[in-house]
């Protein structure tokens, strides 16, 4: 049975006179990381950096961007030679399971704690580098699986294999962190025997934080024709059928006939972009839908400026960063009623979550309608956003490699 951690139980142990004692060295393995941008980077990235800050040896061990090993000795990055991995776009397996010069330095190097970010490929070196170092060993589950089937050659039992598999693959860890409490029942369900600790993943809040750029505003407004008596729903993202980006369009087109002043820009790209366009252009709804494509990411903050609300129709996420983010530009959100939205909306304080189309369009106009509850869901999520700053991501997660390495090393004493 597993054992679920509570943060008042170990985290206040640590951290409560703000001196816990960082694990010295920290490997991290990705399966995902810089040049490519998504959620789970974005979250490893912040993570490494905050780390680092807290006087912890970061060094991260993932999958190249080509066919070649690279080592950025700058920024401690291993890449290990990849190919392609067809099943889902963007992701790559790596042509060496076994022994290499960087598996040799990293455990020569022997790291305090080896922390995985991703059940596939590099998990094995991960567990391979505890094996044999004695490293404490923690795992994020990042990704509800059974929400991308789809991209599965084959759908009959995915769900049972899926459970299975992860049963199996988190049995040589330590403690899961799960982003959030709907990751955590999900592990519960899959019969998840290591400890689970919930711990939502930080984000740069200062990015967002950061003045409107009204010049920049102007621009934006000028590209893409968008009035100063435009109400525009906002959707930022990848573009991928996980997403569920075609429910927001089948809803905008009953909202759009009870309304002529709004509009729906979809922010973003990926693998779905063409289908969705295609869907768009079905309904004729011409300039209404915007599609930008992939942006420039200095810019995000300020295509979070241009909108009136944030729309999301995803239950794939298991924390969504994007909804985050959308706090912390004080945007009201419309979301699809989900579990990864607790903690982050209930219904009336800080925007809704919404069952049907009838629900989705009644609570975007009564939030367009009533600029007293639209200033109020601003300043209601502008103050719930800190608590998911990065700073505080990484002092509960050190918090947490703390209590590991003692568990590990009962003799070392506090610094």
């Amino acid at each position: 049975m597993s054992h679920i951690l509570k943060p008042d139980s170990w985290e206040a142990e640590f951290s409560a006179d703000g001196n816990a004692r960082a694990a010295r060295k920290v490997l991290i393995t990705s399966d995902l990381y810089l040049p490519s941008v998504n959620g789970v980077v974005t979250s490893v990235v912040n993570l490494v950096n905050e780390l680092r800050l807290r006087g912890c040896e970061v060094r991260i061990l993932t999958t190249s961007y080509d066919s070649n090993y690279h080592h950025d000795t700058e920024q401690q990055v291993y890449y290990m030679r990849s190919v392609p991995f067809k099943v889902y776009p963007g992701i790559r397996m790596p042509l060496n399971f076994f022994k290499h010069e960087y598996l040799d330095e990293i455990i020569a190097w022997k790291p305090d704690v080896v922390h995985s970010q991703c059940e596939f490929f590099t998990f094995q070196y991960a567990r391979k580098i505890v094996e044999e170092t004695g490293a404490a060993f923690v795992h994020t589950y990042h990704t509800l699986y059974n929400q991308y089937a789809a991209y599965l050659p084959v759908h009959t039992g995915a769900d049972l294999m899926i459970a299975v598999a992860s049963q199996l693959r988190l049995e040589a860890v330590d403690t899961v962190i799960a982003p959030t409490a709907k990751v955590r029942d999900t592990l519960l369900d899959y019969g998840v025997r290591a400890e689970i600790a919930v711990i939502p993943t930080g984000i740069s809040l200062d990015k967002f934080r950061v003045p409107r750029d009204e010049e920049m505003l102007r621009r934006l407004r000028e590209k893409y024709g968008i009035t100063p008596e435009t109400r525009l729903l906002l959707s930022l993202g990848r573009l991928g059928k996980e997403k569920n980006i075609e429910e927001l369009i089948r809803y905008f087109v009953s909202l759009s006939r009870m309304r002529g002043d709004i509009r729906l820009m979809i922010v973003g790209g990926g693998p779905d972009a063409e289908r969705l366009q295609e869907i768009a252009e079905s309904y004729q709804l011409g300039d209404r839908v915007i599609f930008t494509g992939m942006i420039d990411p200095s810019l995000v903050r300020q295509y979070y400026a241009l909108g009136d609300i944030f729309v999301c129709a995803s239950t794939s996420e298991t924390q969504g960063l994007t909804y985050v983010e959308a706090l912390a530009c004080g945007l009201p959100l419309v979301c699809r009623n989900d579990a990864a939205l607790d903690g982050v909306v209930s219904n009336g304080l800080g925007g809704y979550r919404y069952e049907n189309c009838g629900e989705f369009c009644a609570y975007v106009n009564r939030i367009l309608d009533t600029p007293p509850l639209q200033q109020s869901m601003r300043e209601e999520n502008l103050a719930n956003a800190s608590k998911f700053s990065k700073e505080h991501f990484a002092e509960t997660v050190d918090a947490l490699y703390e209590r590991l390495c003692r568990k590990k090393s009962p003799e070392v004493p506090q610094l």
